[in-house]
């Protein structure tokens, strides 16, 4: 094995599931595993030309969010609330159901998921990728902002903008509560 090959091989380990988990929020399953196979194909014939002016990982993550909006903009359709089930969504979703929850806790924690996650659906592009990015993703605004090719200030306004108009969102769209188990909790309102 050359090399390339073999530098290749621990990148595309290394990645390959969390950028899965990532597109997942923007994709459907078939079209995240169709992007993530389209992003390492375009990631291996580039690794020659990756100059480390950004980290790598930043880089991948760059190649992916523009493969998956490409992908969005020739659907002619908006990013989808995404039914990632509760069990793999684990640190990095909405919501975390502990192992032995009752029948009832996960539902409302699904339907809690499904109602979040449609306000964000909602949102406009430019606030729900940097909202994506940030709070489900993880990345810093300095990473968001290579990731997207933005100014670090547009970042930081898109976001206070953005969870500024989540927040009034989510306060339209639900009643926040807690329940007798001291559990936050949210009811859609009808």
């Amino acid at each position: 094995m050359k090399p390339e090959e073999r530098e290749f091989t621990v990148i595309y380990q290394e990645f390959a599931k969390p950028i899965e988990r990532y597109l997942l929020k923007f994709l459907e399953p078939r079209e995240a595993e169709e992007v993530v196979q389209e992003v390492f194909l375009k990631v291996n014939s580039n690794l020659a030309d990756f100059r480390h002016e950004a980290k790598l990982s930043t880089w991948i993550y760059r190649i992916a969010t523009n493969m998956a909006l490409d992908r969005l903009k020739k659907a002619s359709c908006r990013f989808a609330a995404k039914q990632v089930p509760l069990q793999e969504q684990g640190e990095s979703g909405l919501t975390n159901t502990r192992r032995g929850a009752s029948v009832e806790l996960d539902t409302i924690h699904k339907e809690m998921n499904q109602c979040i996650r449609g306000v964000i659906d909602d949102l406009p592009e430019n606030y729900r990728l940097v909202i994506v990015l940030s709070e489900l993703g993880g990345f810093s605004n300095q990473e968001i902002a290579d990731i997207l090719g933005l100014n670090i200030g547009v970042v930081k306004t898109r976001l206070h903008r953005g969870k500024k108009r989540l927040k009034e969102e989510l306060t339209n769209a639900c009643n926040f509560s807690w329940d007798e188990r001291n559990e936050f909790i949210c009811d859609p309102k009808k």
